[in-house]
């Protein structure tokens, strides 16, 4: 085929303007003048744009399970509506020449993976047309980093080697399973990050760090908060906490699986109020919700019966805009499609599709109207920039006058259900226990017998108990000798001795730590109901 020669192609007709045109012409310019000035006012007064200005609201970014086949085109808006994302997983080598090298599951080192997946064209892709790509080390399959280097140093170096490569300004650790657990691992993990943060920080830049996190309907457990703990202990400065609001394994969920994730998200959200609190960062409710991310698996989660829908999506969505939280997500991208070709198979369980019927990328459309930026919220408010409710101290003292329960005794006997106070913070029994400090580290995972429930707080003050005429009871004397069944009143509240006692004080404890003989008649604030 030969080529054309351009000389011998006719010239270009001129246009002709006639005054129909012209007249068409300025009636066009009319109207999209009068839509964009339409469009103007509309995002002027809409109440969720107003959270988000300046890109400061809840931004969402589904995961990627970036070594999943067939790949996900992250980069691409037609494939990712929300532009943002999250790529999992960035875990250690399974070599052991590689066990402190950053792989993608561990798979691909990060060199391979610019080959195998492109993931570094992606990568700049996605940044270039203004969005962040999120970088999610751990995960459930394989060994996190932490738990692979024997070292802080090695780690932060681990770290940085992939934090430079994609340059992220916005980290995610995804602590689950046995990581969760280990002690050592996650002070490695917080005294690297303390370290690489403040390298950062020393050449003008910041780095958001995000701790991702399994969850309760109640909230999280003893070691997840223990992960959160050892950040705090190091100073880390952290962003927030994101928690995997699936996967409960618990009825109610079943039944309500839109009303376990509300609870689970409020639940950490009064949790981590008291965890920054213990650690001298008093932080008032708008910032506390801040620091709250949340994930859910979209569709048919790892439980039978756990079933998350578009419209449970959205009910999330909304929640996280009305309340200002940090971020949000979904498990994951590569899932938000219906399963089946011609007939949907509801109910299953896949890595490539939900298992409920939706329309191509529903759920990410649900959550839409999250519109805060990535990087405007790790370059803008971080820990140390957020103004306390009250003066932040160290002092962990309780005051009786203003906790709204009993102070935490060791030799006091506590059944199911009881709160009390402790290091400023509310705990509630599990089951029986005496002894066992409620904030206790380094307990085996599921032997706390108490649960955080949030921090005292500044509104709080003691209860007070309604007390009896004098006379109802003969009056307590030191000196007088009391038997099982004799009842008394001391401070105008009754007791009734419990064995032989002489001179030892109601509503104190025993000699020596022993329990006390006299026994209330009174309920104690916080004090469960007498069961049957």
């Amino acid at each position: 085929m030969s080529a054309i020669d351009p000389a011998s192609l006719p010239d270009e007709p001129r246009p002709s303007i006639s005054p129909l045109r012209v007249l068409v012409a300025l009636l066009i310019v009319a109207l999209v003048a009068g839509g964009a000035y339409g469009i103007r006012e509309v995002t002027r007064t809409d109440p969720a744009m107003a959270k988000v200005k300046g890109g400061r609201g809840p931004w969402f970014a589904p995961y990627v399970d970036a070594t999943l086949t067939p790949t996900i085109a992250f980069q691409d808006p037609s494939a990712n509506p929300a532009g943002n994302a999250v790529l999992g997983f960035v875990v250690a080598g399974r070599e052991d020449d590689q066990r402190c090298t950053p792989t993608w599951g561990a798979y691909h080192t990060l060199d391979e993976a610019a080959v195998a997946l492109d993931l570094d064209r992606r990568v700049a892709q996605l940044r270039g047309q203004g969005r962040d790509a999120i970088i999610s080390f751990g995960g459930q399959a394989n060994d996190e980093l932490a738990v692979a280097c024997s070292s802080a140093d090695e780690l932060k170096q681990a770290y940085a080697e992939t934090i430079e490569r994609y340059d992220a300004d916005t980290v995610d650790f995804d602590v689950e399973g046995d990581a969760l657990r280990d002690t050592a691992a996650n002070t490695r993990r917080a005294e690297a990050v303390k370290a690489l943060q403040d390298e950062i920080r020393a050449r003008d830049g910041r780095l958001a760090v995000w701790l991702t996190l399994p969850v309760t309907p109640d909230g999280l457990q003893d070691d997840a908060l223990a992960v959160v703990r050892a950040m705090l202990d190091a100073r880390v400065d952290l962003a927030g906490v994101n928690i995997m609001a699936m996967d409960f394994g618990v009825e109610s969920a079943a039944k309500d699986m839109r009303g376990a994730i509300l609870s689970a998200t409020k639940a950490t959200r009064e949790q981590l109020a008291a965890v920054f609190a213990q650690a001298g960062l008093s932080l008032n409710t708008r910032n506390v919700w801040r620091k709250v991310g949340v994930t859910i698996m979209i569709g048919q989660n790892d439980v039978a019966g756990e079933r998350v829908s578009v419209e449970d999506a959205e009910t999330v969505a909304q929640y996280a805009l009305d309340h200002g939280l940090g971020r949000a997500a979904i498990w994951s991208l590569n899932r938000d499609q219906q399963c089946g070709a011609t007939f949907a198979v509801i109910g299953q369980h896949s890595n490539t599709c939900s298992g409920v019927r939706q329309k191509p990328l529903a759920f990410s459309r649900a959550f839409a109207k999250l519109r805060g930026s990535v990087g405007a919220a790790a370059s803008s408010v971080t820990t140390r920039d957020l103004l306390p409710e009250v003066s932040s101290d160290s002092s962990t003292a309780d005051d009786p006058a203003r906790s709204p329960y009993p102070i935490w005794q060791p030799e006091q006997a506590y059944r199911e259900g009881y709160k009390v106070v402790w290091h400023r913070a509310v705990y509630v029994a599990k089951w029986f226990s005496q002894g066992q400090t409620p904030d206790a580290q380094n307990v085996p995972a599921g032997q706390n017998p108490w649960r955080l429930i949030g921090p005292v707080l500044k509104t709080d003050r003691a209860p007070r108990i309604p007390t009896l005429p004098a006379g109802t009871h003969p009056k307590w004397s030191a000196g007088a000798v009391y038997t099982a069944g004799n009842k008394v009143l001391y401070r105008g509240l009754p007791y009734s001795a419990q064995w032989y006692t002489q001179g030892d004080v109601p509503g104190e404890p025993g000699p020596n730590g022993t329990p006390s003989p006299w026994k209330p008649l009174y309920r104690i604030p916080g004090e469960p109901a007498p069961t049957e």
